[in-house]
């Protein structure tokens, strides 16, 4: 190895040699360097059986796994009016929206549903129609493959506490005309918190 440093030093000092004699200008004599003081010649080293080892490759620290992203899925379902039965257009919703995205969760930490009615009825009446309303749709999930033990349900009547509001607002004095303008009010809203794959 010290062999081939040394030829590789010979060679750069030719070439360097040849470049400085190509030049037009000739260079004034360099003047005699100083005597140096002597130094006992280094010992000849050793003939080397095998070359050196290379060394050993950097081991390059494993990729983090990415970090699971919180997954969100939302929407709601509307139910007739004084009816807790899901129609088939809500659960072809439910299927469409919740159901098909039950594969994107990594861990699927809950669901929550919560039944709503809308204004006309008694307090207590509406009360027991959105917990209906919401068991309704806890039931069509588990038979879609949910973990029952994972789906909450609440029922709020038609009592819309805190931010809670009723979807829409109607004065119409004809009862068909009323009950058609609050069907968005006649609703179970379903979320699922998890993480995504």
């Amino acid at each position: 190895m010290i062999r081939r440093i040394a030829q590789k030093l010979v060679c750069v000092a030719a070439l360097a040699a040849m470049v400085a004699c190509a030049t037009t200008e000739e260079a004034p004599p360099a003047p005699a360097p100083a005597p140096a003081p002597s130094k006992p010649a280094p010992a000849p080293a050793a003939p080397s059986a095998a070359p050196a080892p290379a060394p050993a490759p950097v081991a390059q620290p494993a990729p983090q796994p990415a970090k699971p992203k919180p997954l969100r899925v939302f929407t709601q379902v509307l139910f007739a009016f004084d009816k807790s039965v899901l129609a088939m257009s809500a659960q072809d919703t439910l299927d469409r929206e919740v159901v098909v995205r039950f594969g994107e969760f990594s861990d699927l930490r809950f669901i929550n549903i919560n039944g709503y009615t809308d204004r006309i009825g008694s307090v207590q009446y509406n009360q027991k129609l959105s917990e209906r309303r919401a068991a309704a749709v806890k039931a069509y999930l588990v038979r879609q493959g949910a973990d029952a033990a994972k789906i909450e349900t609440t029922g709020y009547g038609k009592m819309y506490v805190g931010s809670m509001l009723p979807v829409v607002s109607c004065d119409q004095k004809d009862l068909k005309a009323l009950i058609a303008c609050l069907a968005p009010n006649r609703r179970a809203e379903v979320e699922v918190l998890g993480t995504g794959r």
